[in-house]
């Protein structure tokens, strides 16, 4: 027989640690966008792939997030507490992803640590 108490449980438990991870995630990013760090990533060279974003199209981008960045009305210190925010989000996104591995395979690493 089902225990539909449990099932119910572990679905909201999972929806909120989604919403926990990707509100912390992208929360940093919007900090460090703020913060005038840009994250800008160039695509990975794979052969027989289609790059989708050309080296010109990259360089234009960290034009633009550098002349965002001199345009930002946030004093440095402003803009240092943003980038140490951002961190902040990272981590507890991190935390968030660990614990929940934790919680699934972390009896069984105690137990064969132990004995």
């Amino acid at each position: 027989m089902i225990d539909w108490m449990a099932f119910v449980l572990v679905l909201v438990s999972a929806l909120v640690a989604t919403a926990v991870v990707v509100s912390a995630y992208s929360l940093g990013i919007r900090l460090l966008t703020i913060s005038g760090r840009t994250p800008i990533v160039t695509p990975a060279e794979f052969t027989d792939a289609i790059t989708i974003v050309t080296p010109a199209e990259i360089k234009a981008a960290e034009k633009r997030a550098k002349k965002a960045a001199k345009k930002s009305p946030l004093s440095e210190g402003q803009k240092r507490a943003a980038f140490v925010g951002a961190w902040v989000c990272f981590a507890v996104s991190a935390l968030a992803v660990v614990y929940g591995i934790y919680l699934i395979v972390g009896d069984h690493l105690i137990k064969l640590f132990t004995h």
